[in-house]
C-alpha cells in the first residue's frame, strides 16, 4: 500500500494540456502531488482556444484543464470522458497599466466605463473573460466607439507583456496572469456589479491509460489544502 493517501504504487508520468490562465497555479499545485505521490507531471500551457483545438486534433494528453465551458464541450463531442470534469479554480478579472503611468479609478461600473474611454488603448485576451469583455462593451454602448483601439492580444500571448511594453494603455486579464508581471501596476479587481468570473476545470480524454493517476492528482488539486497555494495565485477554489 502506498504510504501517503497520493502516493503512486508505480512510477508514473503524466501529460497535460492547459490554457495560460491556470500557469502558475497549476506549477504549484503539480509540485505538491509530485513531492507526495513520486509522480512526474508536464502540464504545457498554451492559448485556451489552441489547447482545445489540440484535444479536437486526437494529440494525447492524461488531463486536461481548460475553462469549465471548453471542457464541457469537449466532454460533449467525445474528446474528453464523460463525468470526468472536476472543477479547480475560479479565477476574476482585473485591470492594469504600465507601470509609472497614472492609474485610473476602477471602483465602480460608471468609472471603469469611463477609463474604457479615457485610454488611448485597450487590450484583453482572446479566452472567456474577453469574450465577457466585448459583451459589456457592448452593453455599454461603446464597442463601435473604441474598436479602432482595441489591442486584441494573440493566443498565449499575456495582455500583461503588452502593457508592460507601453504598447497598451489598459489591459484586462485574469487577476493569476497579470501578478508577479514587471513592468505594470495592477489597478485593482473589476468591481462586483461587472467582474467576470471563469471557472477552470479538468477532464479525462477516453484513451488515456493514466486515468488513475489523474484522478489521484485531481483529488490533490481540489482537497482543503490546497486553497492556500491558489489565493496565492490570485484565485479561489472552486
Amino acid at each position: 500500500m502506498p504510504n501517503h493517501p497520493d502516493q503512486l504504487t508505480t512510477p508514473t508520468r503524466i501529460r497535460g494540456i492547459s490554457s495560460m490562465a491556470t500557469r502558475q497555479v497549476l506549477a504549484e499545485l503539480v509540485a505538491g502531488f509530485e513531492a507526495v505521490s513520486g509522480a512526474s507531471v508536464a502540464i504545457e500551457s498554451v492559448g485556451g482556444v489552441d489547447a482545445a483545438k489540440r484535444v479536437q486534433a486526437g494529440e494525447a494528453f492524461d488531463v486536461v484543464i481548460l475553462a469549465s465551458d471548453a471542457i464541457d464541450k469537449l466532454i460533449a463531442t467525445g474528446h474528453l470522458q464523460p463525468g470526468s470534469r472536476m472543477d479547480l479554480v475560479r479565477s476574476g478579472v482585473a485591470a492594469a497599466v504600465r507601470e509609472g503611468t497614472p492609474v485610473p479609478d476602477l471602483g465602480s461600473e460608471d468609472a471603469v466605463r469611463s477609463a474604457v474611454l479615457a485610454a488611448p488603448s485597450i487590450s484583453y485576451s482572446t479566452g472567456p473573460s474577453g469574450v465577457a469583455l466585448a459583451k459589456l462593451f457592448e452593453r455599454w454602448g461603446i464597442a463601435e466607439q473604441i474598436q479602432g483601439r482595441i489591442v486584441q492580444a494573440p493566443p498565449g500571448v499575456p495582455v500583461a507583456s503588452l502593457v508592460a511594453r507601453g504598447e497598451v494603455a489598459l489591459g484586462f486579464q485574469q487577476l493569476s496572469e497579470l501578478l508577479g508581471v514587471a513592468g505594470i501596476t495592477i489597478t485593482g479587481p473589476l468591481p462586483p456589479a461587472i467582474q467576470i468570473t471563469t471557472t477552470f476545470s479538468a477532464g479525462i480524454p477516453p484513451h488515456t491509460d493514466k486515468a488513475d493517476a489523474v484522478r489521484a492528482m485531481l483529488a490533490h488539486m481540489t482537497a482543503p489544502t490546497a486553497a492556500d497555494a491558489k489565493r496565492r495565485q490570485g484565485m479561489e477554489p472552486a
